[in-house]
């Protein structure tokens, strides 16, 4: 009994450690530990992964941040940073459920892109924009959104 037992219980911790503490958000066939978000999209300033705060996620010094004009993800000339507008990898927010909420692009012209204003996911008149201050964009939504890398 015991040498079936054992093997049933290390699977079961191996697996709910393989998705760490995003397995509470998450659905874990939608996400993998590899595609932990960079970043959240909140404006809670003591989250260490919030956007929101200098010396967490919105660092300028965090090696893979956002806000790093070196790193990977926050430079002008990196294919898979929000500040190239020419980026065709750009991170991707999506929210606690899996949903898809656009890219985080400076691309005003990309159909997904949160700074296209005509587009569903930057227009300021869209419920999907994070532009919209009554919807997704709303300082006082308790919906969580986070920045991940981008899937391509």
């Amino acid at each position: 009994m015991r040498a079936i037992l054992l093997p049933l219980v290390l699977a079961l911790v191996f697996s709910s450690l393989s998705y760490g503490q995003y397995g509470v958000h998450t659905r874990p066939s939608d996400y993998r530990r590899s595609d932990r978000p960079l970043a959240d999209l909140n404006a809670n300033p003591y989250s260490s992964n919030s956007l929101s705060n200098e010396y967490g996620a919105g660092s300028p010094y965090k090696s893979d941040g956002l806000m790093n004009p070196y790193s990977r993800h926050g430079s002008v000339y990196s294919n898979l940073s929000w500040r190239n507008p020419y980026a065709s990898s750009p991170p991707q927010i999506y929210g606690s459920d899996g949903s898809y909420h656009g890219e985080l692009s400076e691309n005003r012209f990309g159909s997904d892109s949160t700074s296209n204003p005509y587009g569903q996911y930057g227009s300021r008149f869209s419920s999907e924009s994070i532009n919209n201050p009554y919807g997704l964009g709303s300082p006082y939504s308790t919906r969580p959104l986070y920045v991940r890398p981008s899937r391509n």
